[in-house]
Order: structure tokens, then C-alpha cells, then sequence
């Protein structure tokens, strides 16, 4: 057994963790720990690089930029209309004052389960989640815990969401997209639930040490912005091109890509008159579809670094070895995993590495394949949430928070209580869940 050949692997997991909380991109880190990796393993460096790692990368954006692309435009029809905001209004106005970190944190989650990107939802919902923590004076170092919850828990690795991660495995396992529909569903609930019980629970244990709503010049600016209501579309209108999507993709089995298309069209239709006239329409268009490019290409250029990767000696013995502890198969998909989406700092960039690198270990596990995509999908989305992930350091610039102030809150929601729902279903399917 080599040491380096193993020992250069996690390391260059943890330089990559630690240079992208450093913001270095993953543009640069992607071929610069692959050439690292080739170097030291051995491996022919200019053949690699031209070889597995630009076609591992190239593979993942031929399989997966269509969705990136109708993802991205569909969520500016949304956010530019005004439609995702008419949608986040409504909501809010369900509780009256109430559970108000909770409902920022199931709002965004309904969003997102729409087919609404995350990013979408970041700046639609922010406004509104400072009016709603104002009026109850809470902390303010509570809201990027409670948008991003609503995106990267339940709503991302739950059964039949359109998100990016749920897709992965069905291309690769040939599952559903309500793979494990029963375990898939307890572990979105247990999610939701302890999120939602922990979200009320910090906020007064903030208003208990004296951590109240703090108003300031900022604070002013995007609350001005909450009173162009009358210009929002209806609120059951702006819902018909989510719930269309989820009909499409979930009832009907169209591909996601078909559905959320139709979705955009949908909109279009509904909205017409609130995206403005001709060249502002082509706008909204245009901005979505560019969107879509730096998107894919930050997590393909990831992807491509495990496709290196799986051609070292290094690797094939931590396979083996990890083979050797006979541990559950389950538990083994869901470490490798959460391990893979850790170093990219990235749930989507994870699963590519992992299924990349591992999918016809996975498949050969003994186990139903649709028990190996919900695990996986849960799993990727906890280690994904390391400070260095890129998502979060956007969030937390958008809301006017450090880590210093707001990390704490993410980390119990997004890694502590998804690895309770990861374990839980791992358990459950122990025990004999179907």
C-alpha cells in the first residue's frame, strides 16, 4: 500500500476546502489540484488533464446544462415579474406575525420545490424576511439560516423535487424521481420538523440575550423596496408555473428539462404584462440564460478534478479499504458522499464527484437503487454547508451577516439535522422500510 498515493487525496480535499473559503475559485482549483493530484500519483500529467479530467467534465455538462439553463431562465421569469415575490407576500401573510423565522424558512422551501433556483429566492425572499423579522424583532443574524434552510434541506433532497441533485442519480441509477418515495418522505419530514422547531427556538434565545432586530441604513434600503406590492402579479396566478412543473416532472414523467421549459412558457404567458415591453422581455431572458453558464462550469471544472482522481492507485485503495470495514452499504454511500460534496463545497458539485468516481461501485452494493439516491442525495447536502461554500458566502453578503455572526444557525440546520434525517433513513431501511 502507498502512502502518498492515499495521503495526497484528502489532502488535496482539504486544499481545496481551504483555498475556496480563502475565495479562490473553483475555476482555478479545479485543474490546479488535479494537476497536483496527476503530479504526485504519477499519472501522465498533459494526457490527464486532456484526458479524464476534460472529459469528465465535459460529460457532466453535457448531461446536466439543459436543466441548468431552463433552471436559470425560469427563475428570472419568476424573479423579474415579480411572480416569486407575489408568491413569498401571499405566504407570509398566512401566519399573521407568527413563527417568523419558520415560515421565511418554509417559504423559501415551497419556492425551490417549485423549480425556482435558490439564487432566485436569495433576493426575493431577503427583503421580505427583513420586513417580517422587524415587525417581531428578531435578530437579523437568524435570516441566511432561514432562507438557505428553506433550499438546501428538504426541498433539495426531498422525493419528486426538480433541484439539480435529485437528477444526478436518476442519470446515473436510473431511479425516479420519487426514488424511495416512503423513506425519502420521512426523512424531508423529520427535516422540516426540527428545523422549523429549531428556528423558533434560536430566535428567542437570541431576544433572551438581548440579540434583538437592528435597524440601520441598509435595513431602510430594502425595506422601501416592500412597497411596490400593487405591482405583483396574483399570488395564485404566480403559482401555476411551479405547481405545473412539479404536475410535469412528477405525474406525467416528462423530462425536467420539458417541464420546467413549459413552465417558462407558462409564465411567460401569465406575466406578460409585468415583464415590460419587447427589449426588456429579451432581457430577462438573456440575463437567465447567463446565468446558467458560470453555474455549470464552476461545478463541471469540479466534477472533472474526480475523474483524475479515480484513475490514481490512491483511489483504489481507499475503495477497497473503505470495502474492507464491511460497513453498511448505505452508510458507505452516504459518507462518500457528504465527503465529495465537503470538498467541492458544493451538494450538485458533490454528487458529480461521487457518482463520477463512484457510480458502478454504487450500483453494485446489493441494495435497491432507489434507497442509494436518497441517501446520497440527503448526505451531500450536509458537509456541502463547510463555511467555504460558495452559495452561503453570497448569502451572507446579501443579508449584511458574517460567518462570525450567522454561521451557527446554518450549521445546526443544514449539516446537524440533515445527518439526524441521513442516519434516520439509514436505520429505518435497516429495520425493513420498504
Amino acid at each position: 500500500m502507498d502512502f502518498i498515493q492515499i495521503a495526497i487525496l484528502p489532502i488535496a480535499l482539504i486544499l481545496f476546502g481551504y483555498l475556496a473559503f480563502q475565495k479562490w475559485s473553483a475555476l482555478i482549483l479545479g485543474p490546479l489540484l488535479s494537476i497536483l493530484v496527476a503530479l504526485v500519483a504519477g499519472l501522465p500529467l498533459f494526457e490527464t488533464m486532456l484526458g479524464p479530467y476534460m472529459e469528465t467534465a465535459a460529460g457532466y455538462v453535457k448531461n446536466y446544462f439543459l436543466i441548468f439553463f431552463v433552471g436559470a431562465v425560469f427563475g428570472s421569469v419568476m424573479e423579474e415579474t415579480g411572480a416569486a415575490k407575489a408568491l413569498a407576500h401571499w405566504m407570509a401573510g398566512l401566519t399573521k406575525g407568527k413563527f417568523v423565522a419558520p415560515l421565511i424558512m418554509t417559504i423559501t422551501g415551497l419556492l425551490t420545490y417549485g423549480g425556482i433556483s435558490g439564487f432566485v429566492v436569495f433576493f426575493a425572499m431577503y427583503p421580505i424576511a427583513l420586513h417580517l423579522f422587524r415587525e417581531a424583532n428578531l435578530s437579523r443574524r437568524l435570516i441566511p439560516a432561514a432562507i438557505s434552510a428553506g433550499c438546501w434541506t428538504w426541498s433539495m433532497n426531498g422525493p419528486g423535487t426538480p433541484a439539480i441533485q435529485n437528477i444526478i442519480p436518476m442519470r446515473v441509477l436510473g431511479t425516479s424521481s420519487i426514488a424511495d418515495p416512503i423513506g425519502g418522505a420521512v426523512a424531508a419530514i423529520i427535516q422540516f420538523a426540527l428545523i422549523f422547531a429549531y428556528l423558533e427556538w434560536q430566535g428567542k434565545a437570541y431576544q433572551k440575550k438581548g440579540h434583538y432586530f437592528v435597524e440601520d441604513e441598509h435595513v431602510k434600503k430594502f425595506t422601501q423596496a416592500l412597497g411596490e406590492d400593487a405591482q405583483l402579479p396574483n399570488p395564485y396566478l404566480a403559482a401555476i408555473p411551479p405547481i405545473l412543473i412539479l404536475v410535469l416532472f412528477n405525474v406525467v414523467q416528462m423530462p425536467v428539462e420539458g417541464a420546467v421549459l413549459a413552465g417558462i412558457l407558462t409564465a411567460i404567458v401569465l406575466f406578460r404584462n409585468y415583464g415590460g415591453d419587447y427589449q426588456e422581455w429579451v432581457g430577462i431572458l438573456n440575463r437567465g440564460a447567463m446565468n446558467s453558464a458560470p453555474a455549470i462550469l464552476n461545478t463541471a471544472i469540479v466534477v472533472g478534478f474526480a475523474g483524475v482522481v479515480r484513475g490514481t492507485v490512491g483511489f483504489e485503495q481507499i475503495i477497497s479499504m473503505l470495502k474492507d470495514l464491511q460497513m453498511s452499504p448505505l452508510l458507505f454511500v452516504a459518507i462518500t458522499s457528504a465527503v465529495a460534496a465537503g470538498a467541492a463545497g458544493s451538494a450538485s458539485g458533490g454528487l458529480g464527484v461521487a457518482y463520477a468516481a463512484l457510480g458502478t461501485t454504487y450500483a453494485s452494493l446489493g441494495v435497491p437503487m432507489g434507497w442509494v439516491h436518497r441517501v446520497s442525495v440527503i448526505a451531500a447536502g450536509t458537509l456541502d454547508t463547510l463555511p467555504h461554500q460558495g452559495a452561503q458566502i453570497t448569502l451572507l453578503s446579501i443579508c449584511h451577516q458574517t460567518h462570525r455572526e450567522a454561521y451557527w444557525p446554518i450549521f445546526v440546520t443544514q449539516i446537524v439535522i440533515p445527518v439526524i434525517a441521513v442516519f434516520a433513513l439509514i436505520a429505518l431501511h435497516g429495520i425493513g422500510l420498504p
